[in-house]
């Protein structure tokens, strides 16, 4: 799910401003402040200053830098909204791996099967 996710962030307009990072590649070296056990359990967003933003947060400030989704990291970023969104994603994280082998699932059955 999140490489789906990345994906599609990536293709937006002013992704050029930002420097994706596989974390799951092994090669990746990763800072002090996160361990590839936690860069792989929760989104993480590293500021320009150096600051580390992880979950809801984290997702504020992608779609900070994100033109078409300024929008929502207004919304989303408001004090009494962000903490709503941070329990919302805590709740969300045990889901993840499931959704994401339904994706999978689904985006290999939606393929055109080669004809032989």
């Amino acid at each position: 799910m999140c490489s789906i996710e990345i994906a599609h962030y990536q293709s937006c307009q002013g992704a050029g401003e930002i420097a994706f990072v596989d974390v799951s590649d092994a090669g990746t070296v990763l800072t002090a402040d996160l361990d590839r056990e936690q860069a792989m359990a929760r989104f993480h967003v590293r500021l320009a200053d150096g600051s580390l933003r992880s979950g809801a947060a984290g997702f504020v400030a992608l779609w900070q830098v994100l033109p078409r989704w300024r929008w929502l990291a207004r919304f989303a970023g408001h004090p009494r909204v962000l903490p709503i969104l941070e329990r919302l994603y805590v709740l969300f994280l045990p889901w993840r791996s499931r959704i994401a082998r339904l994706l999978v699932r689904r985006a290999r059955s939606a393929r055109p099967s080669s004809a032989l």
